[in-house]
């Protein structure tokens, strides 16, 4: 049996993941769903990328994991790549990345996205450092295979994103491609977050050189959609 710790993407924080995590632990596996720094309760809109690779890097220390499985969804592929890096050889198993960035060192997240993204969350940008994704970019790219009520509800739940950790570079010891550990990429077929011209995968998959392609039904936020479906393609990436 594995130890997966999932770690979620911008807006979310690990209670989102209760859903995915249900089947696997049913399966025998052992699930963490840390929250990052940044999006925990009272947590500063002004941290950036590195305090929430820190977090990351200090739960699997403070817990004592070996041996893992590290799930990243979305904006946590900057952080999952960080904490693989400073973490010692032999603490993580396996990458699997679902719709996630895969960056080189001197990459940030702002750097993989559309100029227009960009150019809305720089215009958006609050006063605390946070943003927050407007519904109807959230309906109709990223939750575009959710009904109005899921989509409504699952919007709720969001949190405030400190916009650092967009703008961060990251800086790595070595680039993806070249790392001697397992790593998977799990495409979702439906998932236009990112617009067509600059797909998630190949465009950002093949950034891991070797890898375990896994694909699945569904758009963005299959961790609300599909939670069930999301387990299985999570188990499928992360198995020996």
């Amino acid at each position: 049996m594995s130890t997966y710790v999932i770690v979620h993407g911008a807006w979310h924080d690990g209670s989102l993941f209760e859903e995915t995590a249900a089947p696997i632990r049913a399966a025998g596996h052992q699930v963490h769903l840390p929250t990052l720094a940044g999006n925990r309760p009272g947590d500063a809109k002004s941290s950036g990328l590195d305090d929430a690779i820190s977090s990351l890097v200090d739960y699997i220390g403070e817990h004592g994991l070996q041996n893992i499985v590290l799930v990243g969804h979305s904006y946590a592929g900057m952080v999952i790549s960080g904490a693989y890096d400073r973490l010692p050889r032999g603490t993580i198993r396996r990458l699997v990345y679902w719709s996630a960035f895969v960056p080189n060192s001197g990459e940030s997240l702002d750097d993989m996205v559309a100029d227009f993204m960009k150019a809305l969350f720089d215009e958006i940008e609050q006063p605390d450092g946070s943003v927050e994704l407007p519904f109807v970019i959230w309906r109709e790219a990223f939750i575009n295979d959710g009904d109005a009520t899921l989509a409504q509800s699952a919007y709720e739940r969001l949190n405030p994103q400190p916009y650092r950790t967009f703008t961060d570079k990251i800086t790595l010891s070595s680039n993806p491609a070249t790392w001697e550990v397992g790593k998977s990429y799990i495409h979702s077929q439906e998932d236009i977050a990112l617009p067509a011209s600059l797909p998630w995968h190949p465009r950002l998959s093949e950034k891991l050189g070797l890898y375990r392609y896994v694909l699945m039904t569904g758009g963005h936020e299959a961790c609300f959609t599909a939670p069930d479906l999301l387990a299985r393609k999570i188990m499928d990436a992360g198995r020996d």
